[in-house]
């Protein structure tokens, strides 16, 4: 069967899902082919490939940039602030793209993550850098969902695993690249080339030119863009509910980042913060019960069985790979002494097992059908793969970090995608890009969380590992000096045998993080029983819900 006859049976198929008459719930299927298949495709996997570089070239240099601001208490907040105005937006994006064109929503979501990314790249100081990461963020909110809806338009329903699988697989070799890039950059010159001049931007820029001259499918048929229609459907956005979730946000995660560090988990300041995010988030969930289908997160869509067990799974999951991203670097850098450079060609087994597997699992679900096999082996064997690394020590051999590595790294792989998979087959075409927009919330919102909480884990346990293994060193020294190899170092006299005490707390408050990804893994895993036995090969019929 050719590509327009599958289309048109795929149209079929769909056409009763839609019925109603509004023009916005009718699946648009005029599905592209050949060349405009492959220039679309490039472009939304050449802007993913962008945004995964730039977080995985932060991760190789947040030692030297810790150390360059004096700002290791900070650490968890060069993602953070990342993934909580994009986990903000998020919902906001999907709700955008359904009632909007998706091309110019995805170019100014676009140009959002470039704008952050040069504030990011000329950054004076520790703050202006966490805002750059934030509006960055921001951008990067529509993004990732964005690519996978204008895939979804253009390319059948049985065949989207294989081409997510390839959108997802290639746009990581920006996750290869970020750390041997970052590395090399950071080492010999400086880490802001990167991120303002010399890649981010003017590919940036190229791949906005391409969208732009590009004719994007949609995946329903929407009205043309008017003023009128921007009237009409601002309160179809759910305004309301975005201006409700995102001070519950960012007030959960203050109230994180300051119990125990600047301020008591008992006093005053963090009590209120924990409970105004309650009192909001309260708020949240009664505004959209009532808002039902027309909320930022529809309450009939997140009740769903397979969409909020997808939603835990692949959140697990993000979130142990984003966490440890930031940690494995400290490792090599901070514990072995390895420069930035070889520092991230340290972590390429991780990560170049984790592309492998990626591609491949799209291409195995459409073979099998089935993508409750993988999205379990993917759990269980990234909680395998964090329980390897936790047993990282100053002495661990070189076979042994790599072999951990390709463990970790074949989990997330595997699992990384099933969570989509899974919610674009249960829902109807129409709710498809809230129901990704829910899923990358889900992620990005337990990434801004885990990161967090494993910056507490990590500067309270290496307050408490310092004690004992390096009692002469200074704590305040310590948490100033950031994770660089040279900065470690210089924490105790050349020659001193203290320094194995230095290397070995620094071990040892790694591993207590990488405990957390473990539970984290395993918490996905049980999820992974709601996920249902779907047969994806099978055409969505009326009653799919």
């Amino acid at each position: 069967m050719g590509a327009g006859e599958s289309a048109r049976d795929m149209g079929s198929a769909t056409t009763a899902d839609t019925s109603g008459g509004d023009l916005k719930g009718e699946e648009n299927h005029e599905y592209i082919t050949g060349f405009k298949l492959f220039a679309v495709l490039a472009s939304v996997t050449l802007a993913a490939f962008l945004m995964l570089l730039d977080g995985s070239i932060i991760g190789v240099a947040i030692p030297n940039i810790t150390s360059e601001f004096h700002s290791l208490d900070d650490v968890g907040w060069y993602t953070a602030a990342y993934q909580l105005a994009s986990a903000a937006l998020q919902p906001l994006s999907g709700k955008v793209y359904t009632s909007y064109s998706t091309k110019w929503a995805y170019l100014i979501f676009f140009g959002l993550f470039e704008l952050g990314s040069l504030i990011c790249g000329l950054a004076n100081s520790s703050s202006m850098l966490i805002g750059g990461r934030a509006i960055a963020g921001m951008g990067s909110s529509g993004l990732l969902n964005g690519g996978m809806t204008i895939i979804a338009g253009a390319v059948p329903l049985e065949k989207r695993p294989v081409y997510t699988g390839i959108y997802l697989g290639i746009s990581q070799v920006g996750i290869v690249c970020g750390p041997l890039l970052g590395g090399a950059l950071t080492q010999y010159t400086t880490w802001r080339w990167w991120k303002c001049f010399y890649i981010n931007l003017p590919v940036g820029a190229v791949t906005g030119i391409l969208l732009l001259l590009l004719k994007v499918p949609e995946l329903t048929a929407k009205p043309q863009f008017t003023l009128s229609l921007v009237r009409k459907m601002i309160p179809e956005l759910d305004l309301i509910g975005f201006f409700l979730f995102a001070p519950a946000s960012i007030m959960a995660l203050l109230a994180l980042h300051f119990g125990g560090n600047d301020y008591l988990w008992n006093s005053s300041v963090v009590i209120g913060l924990f409970c105004g995010a309650g009192a909001t988030a309260i708020l949240f969930v009664l505004w959209e019960r009532r808002m039902g289908d027309r909320a930022m997160i529809p309450p009939s869509m997140a009740s769903q069985r397979i969409v909020y067990t997808s939603a835990i799974n692949g959140s697990a999951l993000v979130a142990a790979i984003l966490v440890a991203a930031q940690y494995l670097p400290i490792y090599f850098q901070g514990v072995l002494g390895y420069g930035p450079a070889m520092s991230g060609v340290n972590t390429l087994p991780g990560i170049l097992s984790q592309l492998l597997m990626v591609i491949l699992s799209g291409i195995l679900i459409q073979k099998a059908g089935y993508y409750l096999p993988f999205a379990v082996a993917g759990s269980a064997i990234s909680a395998v793969g964090n329980g390897l690394v936790s047993m990282f020590s100053p002495s661990t051999k070189t076979a042994t970090w790599i072999g951990y590595q390709i463990i970790l790294g074949s989990g997330r792989g595997i699992g990384m995608q099933m969570g989509i998979i899974a919610i674009q087959n249960v829902l109807p075409v129409q709710k498809i890009p809230v129901g990704i927009a829910f899923m990358i919330f889900c992620q990005n919102f337990a990434g801004a969380i885990f990161v967090v909480v494993g910056e507490v884990i990590f500067t309270q346990q290496l307050v408490e590992e310092i004690k004992v293994h390096a009692p002469s060193v200074s704590i305040k020294a310590a948490l100033a000096a950031g994770a660089s190899s040279s900065a470690v170092r210089a924490l105790v006299p050349a020659g001193s045998p203290e320094l194995a005490g230095v290397l070995l707390a620094l071990s040892n408050s790694l591993n207590k993080v990488f405990y957390l990804l473990m539970a984290c893994c395993l918490a996905g895993l049980v999820a992974t029983l709601g996920m249902g036995w779907v047969d994806t090969r099978q055409k969505k019929t009326p009653e799919a819900k």
